[in-house]
């Protein structure tokens, strides 16, 4: 889970297939990591592993952070020691924002800084990102993640996939 991102803008789920497909003009399928952040111990923070999953299932080759292999704060650093150099990494993380924000969308160009809002010291990820607000930011940001609706976070995570197989025309 993540704080929002700098010159972050927020997308509907419609817009977020566009954010996807300026990417795809941009930049090979084949040269894109997708790094989906989380762990499926908690409900909110499950949306990195479920959009990772279905990613993969939508046919993107190289997707880090899925249900059966997370991408959480223990294993972060080791598992982008593993992205190829030349790679252009998109981040996609759960985020706690303001109320109005709840089942928003911030993308940006530039990175996201994972764990942020829960005070974990970890690197900026990714060339693009794109933070999910699952609720409301508050000061129990653990339990907040804990009492997170599963179908928001379920739903969220099948826009993001469903958005990014769209712009990179792997579906209608």
């Amino acid at each position: 889970m993540q704080g929002m991102p700098a010159a972050k803008n927020k997308l509907s789920g419609e817009q977020l297939k566009i954010f996807f497909a300026d990417i795809s003009r941009l930049h090979s399928m084949d040269q894109i990591t997708f790094v989906c952040i989380g762990t499926d111990r908690s409900t909110g923070d499950a949306l990195g592993p479920l959009t990772g999953t279905g990613l993969l299932e939508a046919g993107f080759p190289h997707v880090i952070g899925t249900l059966p292999d997370p991408c959480d704060a223990i294993s972060l650093e080791d598992k982008l020691k593993g992205i190829p150099e030349d790679h252009l990494i998109i981040a996609i993380d759960a985020c706690l924002g303001q109320p109005s924000s709840v089942g928003s969308f911030f993308a940006a160009k530039g990175p996201l800084n994972p764990a942020q809002s829960v005070g974990r010291p970890l690197p900026a990820v990714g060339h693009y990102s794109i933070a999910a607000v699952v609720n409301v930011l508050g000061p129990k940001p653990y339990w907040t993640l804990q009492v997170t609706s599963l179908h928001l976070v379920m739903t969220m995570a099948s826009r993001i996939a469903q958005a990014a197989a769209s712009g990179f025309g792997l579906s209608p």
